[in-house]
């Protein structure tokens, strides 16, 4: 599983896509992404959760992470790109002390 961090700006975002933009609001990674955007709706974040096969890289989690974006079908401009790859991710338990 990847996740991915999309920054932008909107482009010309009419009413209906402001609707549109504010009903895909949230800060949770899922498939179809989430927005989160500044007071005017003109820049924003998308965070997208994007499966991961055996070979996939991050060229493909950031490829399916920029379709996922296409489909709301905003014009935007790409800032920043981050992909994290879940599988490299460590979870560190806490021990308990026996006492």
């Amino acid at each position: 599983m990847f996740r991915v961090t999309i920054s932008g700006k909107f482009k010309e975002l009419d009413e209906a896509g402001r609707a549109a933009v504010l009903a895909a609001g949230g800060a949770a990674f899922t498939e179809a992404g989430t927005f989160t955007h500044d007071g005017s709706v003109s820049a924003f974040t998308f965070r997208c959760q994007v499966p991961a096969g055996p070979e996939d890289g991050e060229d493909e989690a950031a490829l399916g992470a920029m379709a996922a974006l296409e489909a709301h079908g905003h014009a935007h401009e790409i800032l920043r790109l981050a992909v994290t790859d879940m599988r490299d991710i460590k979870i560190r338990r806490k021990s308990r002390k026996q006492g």
